[in-house]
């Protein structure tokens, strides 16, 4: 067999027509090292390769081929074609594809499925984007509550081939309530005359269809589930949410605060993938805020130029004190947007935070005070003019230990507050932190200045 990392090869197999090393290469490899090998090939030599397995393989490979490889392969073949990968595909696989298609296209193919599967679709495209509903799926095993374990395994063999998982298995009753669950394990080892309601946890662990993707992750995270039950408002099943798609929630989450947190835009596209101009956009739109809001520190320094004319060496020492709050303030960002994330830090947690903060910054603050105070002595008597050296000593001492504290604060509260209107805390960045903390350091700066030195 080829060396199934080697693109040039494989294209040679499909231009030779290689039937029988292409079906080989096909069956043997995983479908994600599949549709890694093909990623680059062009859309006719993609199909011309899938045409070598069978539909159910297809489906699976297909599920693996990044977002715009999907889309691009759907609009160079045929609808019909496409239509039989749909009723294949995992739920969430295939809906994750349809969002990105044009409406027109959506509605198309939507007649080549069947009745069921269409259900299916337009009741998960009609779930709001984010939600735990927009990344669960509706291929779970259940069964009654008075069937005896020996027809619950009879039920869930039947279930098996069409099922995502069945390794978490849910109790229903005639109208679909959530009453319970089990584990496969459960089932097998219980006495086969035994009834599910017997058997089963009543504890269930659910989460609602319109809540976060991300508390529904954090949710499965907790507990470690296989899977986690999406219910409705009346505690109806609607579907679940796996530990693959957990690792994908997570994945996507953390590269959007990431992204934020750096003053990027989110991008959900390969970084090589994306047009220059597109990557200069979203880039640009940042750098320009962040630009007009740092020409603050200008009109902030103007307004106190005489200080700075009868103290020249004030200047000396204005990077040293607005770094400190930047750097201040952007750790505690990155600490508390981080335990959001994570669940670690709520909302309701703002005044244990304040609390934490405002003793850690006052910590932080003298330590980085006495570190100032010993560097300004130390500074030669030529760059200090006519400023008394330990006075200018304590008065930079002093504006550090205060700008760090001010920063540690707006670092900190700033994601939470944030988070309690709604907006993600990833757009409290380290870049957004430090600027703020950049301007109103000036002030800090300059105004003890002007009490202990003018």
């Amino acid at each position: 067999m080829i060396n199934p990392l080697v693109l040039p090869e494989l294209r040679e197999l499909l231009h030779d027509e290689d039937s029988a090393t292409l079906s080989e290469i096909l069956a043997d490899l995983l479908p994600a090292s599949i549709a890694e090998l093909s990623e680059g090939l062009s859309v006719e030599e993609t199909w011309q390769l899938l045409d070598h397995t069978s539909i159910e393989r297809q489906a699976e490979i297909f599920s693996f081929y990044s977002i715009p490889k999907q889309v691009e392969m759907v609009q160079g073949v045929g609808i019909e074609r496409m239509s039989k990968l749909l009723e294949i595909m995992a739920p969430d696989d295939r809906v994750d594809l349809l969002k990105q298609l044009d409406p027109e296209v959506v509605e198309d193919l939507m007649p080549l499925v069947t009745k069921a599967e269409r259900q299916d679709i337009r009741m998960l495209l009609s779930c709001p984007e984010g939600s735990a509903g927009s990344v669960m799926t509706t291929e779970y095993a259940t069964v009654p509550p008075d069937a005896t374990v020996e027809h619950a395994i009879a039920l869930v063999r039947q279930q098996a081939p069409s099922r995502e998982t069945i390794y978490s298995i849910y109790v229903l009753d005639d109208k679909r309530h959530l009453i319970g669950f089990l584990s496969l394990r459960d089932l097998i080892l219980a006495k086969s005359t035994a009834h599910v309601r017997d058997i089963m946890r009543q504890d269930v662990v659910s989460v609602r269809v319109d809540v976060d993707r991300e508390v529904a992750a954090q949710e499965l995270a907790q507990y470690d589930f296989l899977a986690i039950p999406v219910v409705d408002d009346q505690n109806r099943l609607v579907g679940i949410i796996t530990s693959d798609d957990v690792i994908d929630v997570m994945q996507q989450e953390a590269t959007e605060d990431a992204l934020l947190m750096g003053g990027v835009s989110a991008m959900e596209e390969n970084y090589l993938d994306v047009s220059f101009f597109t990557v200069w956009r979203r880039r640009a739109v940042w750098l320009s805020a962040l630009f007009l809001a740092e020409l603050f520190t200008f009109t902030a320094m103007s307004s106190f130029s005489k200080a700075i004319e009868a103290i020249v060496a004030l200047s000396f020492f204005v990077p040293l004190c607005i770094s400190t709050g930047g750097n201040s303030g952007s750790q505690a960002a990155t600490l508390i947007t981080r335990a959001l994330a994570l669940g670690h830090v709520t909302i309701r947690d703002f005044w244990r935070v304040l609390r934490h903060e405002l003793l850690m910054g006052l910590a932080l603050g003298v330590t980085l005070a006495c570190i100032a105070f010993v560097r300004v002595t130390l500074t030669p008597h030529s760059m200090l003019g006519n400023a008394n050296r330990f006075m200018l000593s304590f008065v930079i001492a002093q504006t550090v230990a205060i700008i760090c504290l001010w920063g540690t604060l707006v670092g900190s509260l700033l994601p939470i507050g944030f988070k309690r209107i709604g907006i993600d805390p990833g757009y409290a960045s380290s870049p957004f932190v430090a600027t703020f903390v950049d301007v109103t350091g000036i002030v800090i700066y300059f105004s003890i200045a002007k009490v202990f030195l003018l």
